[in-house]
This record gives C-alpha cells, structure tokens and sequence, in this order.
C-alpha cells in the first residue's frame, strides 16, 4: 500500500520518502549501527587482551614484580625495562594491589584471554562478511519482536479502492431544462415545465431545441459537420437572461452551427440519425468529453444534417419511427440498427437518389415509441396528425424499406415528435 512521509534521512535533508525508500535507508542506518557497535566492542576486546598479556608477564615474574615496585623509587621505567612491558600494562600493573598481584592465578588469566580471543575471532567473521553481518541484524530483530512485540491495537481494515471524487457528486440533483438557441445560445431553466418558445431571445433569435435533464447531467450538442460537445448542465447560465454563446465555451470549426441538442446519463442510449436516412443506436457517453474542439459522433455527407437526437429506453423492445419530407412513413425495431460509438450508420428508410440528390426528399425526423403504447405526432405547416400505436402497426415494416404515405394533405412533413 501507499505510504509518503515528510521525513529527515541519512543525508540530514527533509523529504518526501515512500515505504522502500525509509526501509532501505533504516537498513543501511542499522547495518551502520550494528559494525560501529561490533567495532567498538573489538576495541575493548583488543585491550583487554593486551592487558592480560602484561598480568600473565606479572604473575610468571612475580617475586621480581613485587620487589621493584617495594624498592623502587620509580617503578615503571624498571618494569618496562626488564619485562618489555608496554605503558598501558605498566599502568594496569601499578595500579593493581599486590594483595591483588599475589593472589593473580594463571588459569584465570588463561580463561578470561581465551575467551576474548573466541570473541575478538567472532566478531572479526561478522566484519568481514556482508553475509554474515545481514543474518546477525536479522536475529536481533527476531528477538526484539519476540521479547518487545504485541498484537497490533489499531486494527487494518480493507476498504475499496478509492475513487476520485466526481464534480457532479458535489452538485444537488434538480430538474432542468436546457434551452439552445437557433444562433447558438444556450442557457437552462430550473424544472421540466418551462416554456421554452415563449423565452425571450436576441433580436432575429429563436429556440432550435429544449431538452429535459438535471443538474447532475452532461448537456451534448452536436455541430453541423457531426462533431459533439459536452457541459455540465449545473454550469449553464439562468434562463432569465439570454444565455452564453457556445463558441466561448467551445471551438467548433470555421463556419459550422450547432444543430442539435441532448442530455443524459453514461448509460443512456440514443439513436442519431442525419437526414440523408442513415442513422445508428449509440451511448450517451461516447458523445462526451473534454476537448474544446469536441469529438466526431456521426459522419455526414455533404449536405446532409444531423436531426434531433432520439432517447430509447429499450432497445431491444422499442421502435423507431421515420418520416421523409413527402410523407413516407416507416417503423421498426431499434434492435435492427447497430450499436456504435460513431460512423455513418445503416439506412432507416428507402428514398430514391434522385430525390436525395435533389433535396426533393430527405427525412424530416426520427421518434421513439415503446411497444404496445404510444403515440407520434407528425407536423405539415398549420396541419397536424397524430398516430397512436394501432395506427403505428399499419406502417410497420422492415428497416431500409420505403414505408407507407401518410393521407394527402399531411405528405409535407416537416418535424415529428413522440407525443404519449
């Protein structure tokens, strides 16, 4: 696990160590620790020895050592002379009583050397061997964990990874509805039930879209060359003004205009869809991102525009519903489009080239309806015309085909919307 600490090492200099870097210095710190004390013993072992080399010398010559040091005014330089005695044994010599000096016993003398020679012997090995000195600091610490350690008093509990903290965690969840203009102004207002066209708007404004989202959510618009950008909704300007332009939150390409509009969760899945009649099911997260300049969510030929983006709730049980300019209608499955993170996508519906190449006909928009339930409403100028799903059923079909018209007078659609 991850351990930094703000500590003074080996060089004397505070800084930043993790766990290996204070093991490692703490080993050399002890592997140093323990060769100055074994090298201070081996001192002290190196003189004593000396010292009981003089004592053996004392005892051998005994009458003669008591006899100088009666008789002798100065003793030492005598001593030293005739024995070739050093002046530390000297010293050791004089200072010794000769109740003291009398009583000296060789096998004594002899025990206490050799047992110094065994450990002068000892500690030498240790010195010379890394090997050695490593199992010797090993030991000792075995035996101070067994002497000195106990059960550990704060407990060491598993917990998950942590996670960095998301922005949108900090942010409470309310209703919003977020609110892009036709020139690229955008802005939010609290709650679903806002009036979005009834707004006000910059002289030769108007709205182009309004979706429903929370303050929790990302807000993704799409440009007229298919790239996509995302804001946190919370972020938005108060629908009581006029908003902010998307250009100074974002840097789309020369000439390119912001079309559509959408908000959701990571999980959401959407159905993007262009004009041309080609469109595919993607998730709302792969529409999202940080870059200023976006990221490429859908191809579009020349001339071709993105519509409004469609969420479905059940791919796998929804159905999708296309109507063209000239009132060809045609609903499917969601399932039989594919599921990517961007490209062109398959057809949804027939329209002949030359149409498509003229623009005599393109797909006027895209809706979403569960099975079994409910309703389309599709707008032609002032006339309107809503579908419930018994009359849905009646243009069903499969995707790519060219769909059943609508009645005469409703042919020139020009938006639809689910209604139910």
């Amino acid at each position: 696990f991850r351990v930094n600490l703000n500590m003074i090492g080996l060089d004397g200099r505070p800084q930043v160590k993790d766990l290996k870097r204070i093991l490692t210095e703490w080993l050399s710190f002890r592997t140093d620790t323990v060769t100055r004390r074994l090298n201070h013993r081996l001192v002290k072992v190196e003189r004593r020895l000396h010292l009981l080399e003089g004592l053996r010398i004392a005892y051998l010559n005994l009458d003669e050592v008591i006899r100088i040091v009666r008789t002798e005014d100065e003793p030492k330089p005598v001593l030293m002379a005739r024995f070739r005695l050093s002046d530390e044994q000297t010293d050791y010599i004089l200072e010794t009583k000769l109740r003291q000096l009398a009583r000296l016993e060789e096998m004594k003398i002899t025990a206490e050397a050799n047992q110094l020679e065994e450990e002068r012997a000892r500690i030498n090995v240790l010195l010379k061997s890394p090997a050695k000195l490593k199992g010797l600091i090993k030991e000792e610490l075995r035996a101070d964990a067994a002497k000195f350690g106990d059960d550990r008093r704060s407990p060491l509990v598993e917990r998950e990874v942590a996670q960095a903290l998301d922005e949108s965690a900090l942010v409470a969840s309310e209703p919003v509805t977020v609110v892009l203009s036709q020139k690229g102004w955008i802005r939010a207002a609290k709650g679903h039930d806002v009036d979005a066209e009834g707004l006000s708007y910059r002289e030769g404004d108007g709205l182009l879209a309004a979706v429903k989202a929370r303050t929790t959510q990302q807000a993704v618009v799409i440009d007229s060359t298919g790239r996509s950008y995302s804001t946190p909704a919370h972020t938005l300007p108060s629908a009581r003004g006029n908003g902010e332009p998307l250009t100074g939150r974002f840097s789309p390409a020369a000439g390119a205009s912001f079309d559509a509009l959408v908000a959701g969760d990571n999980d959401t899945r959407l159905i993007l869809a262009t004009d041309f009649g080609y469109g595919f099911v993607t998730r709302f997260e792969a529409l999202t991102g940080r870059n200023k300049a976006g990221k490429q969510a859908i191809n579009l030929p020349d001339g071709a525009r993105i519509l409004a983006p469609q969420i479905t709730a059940d791919p796998a049980r929804d159905r999708i519903v296309v109507v063209t300019s000239e009132g060809h209608l045609l609903m499917f499955s969601v399932a039989e489009l594919p599921e990517l993170d961007k490209g062109k996508g398959n057809k949804l519906i027939e329209i002949p080239k030359a149409k498509l190449t003229s623009g005599d006909e393109r797909v006027a928009g895209v809706a979403v309806v569960s099975e079994g339930k409910g309703e389309v409403t599709m707008y032609a100028g002032a006339r309107k015309l809503t579908l419930k799903w018994a009359d849905l059923v009646e243009y069903g079909g499969n995707r790519a085909t060219r769909g059943g018209l609508l009645p005469r007078g409703l042919r020139r659609v020009e938006r639809i919307e689910t209604t139910g």
